[in-house]
């Protein structure tokens, strides 16, 4: 007879099995990959994926929530004792990791599983690093995490769609990340409310338009 423990840790390995096999055939395909051809990735039956994932939308929700945990999250907590260096790496990281999953990016556009919640977990991890960086007087006083949402929206959109390898958009990135630096002249007042805590990407109608 099959443990309760054994049928737990077998049901985590076909999760983890199907989140892996999702994200290689999301890149590798793109968003036609059905979730036939990822059950069959991940060798697993499509009655137990959909026993996981009981929609398309569900799925790629888990899958952007793998890639935010697994990818990007572990550079928001390393702490050195350099606040700068520390900010700017989760910063490229962040930029880096939507350049090169960018199909997966789109459709958690298109299902709009990027949600607010997401996002916002992603702004939270930033908080600590953007404030240490300002008791550091490594960047400027006034800077909101908020402002770290814009960073990573103006690089997302300059990423070139067919090329996710290129280095093009850490440029940009450099470039804003010198607007960060302290100065002597102050940036003007934010505007009321927040700005779309999702990065665009260059599926985005907001993002077309004649980028870099």
């Amino acid at each position: 007879m099959v443990s309760g423990r054994a049928l737990r840790a077998d049901a985590a390995r076909n999760y983890e099995r199907i989140l892996g096999a999702a994200v290689a055939a999301f890149e590798e395909i793109g968003p036609e990959a059905t979730l036939e051809e990822i059950a069959e990735r991940a060798q697993v039956s499509v009655m137990t994926l959909y026993r996981r994932f009981r929609s398309r939308d569900q799925l790629i929700r888990a899958v952007f929530d793998h890639v935010l945990i697994t990818e990007i999250e572990p550079m928001t907590t390393a702490h050195t004792d350099d606040p700068w260096q520390d900010l700017v790496g989760a910063l490229t990281t962040v930029a880096d990791v939507l350049a090169q999953r960018q199909a997966i990016h789109s459709l958690a556009l298109e299902f709009q599983t990027f949600a607010n919640e997401t996002a916002h977990r992603l702004l939270r991890s930033l908080e600590p690093l953007i404030s240490r960086a300002i008791d550091a007087k490594v960047v400027r006083p006034e800077l909101q995490v908020r402002d770290l949402a814009a960073v990573i929206m103006m690089t997302a959109a300059t990423v070139h769609p067919g090329d996710p390898h290129s280095a093009g958009h850490r440029r940009y990135l450099a470039i804003l990340l010198d607007g960060l630096r302290p100065s002597s002249t102050a940036l003007p007042r934010p505007l009321h409310g927040t700005p779309p805590a999702h990065p665009p990407t260059n599926s985005d109608p907001r993002s077309r338009g004649g980028g870099p």
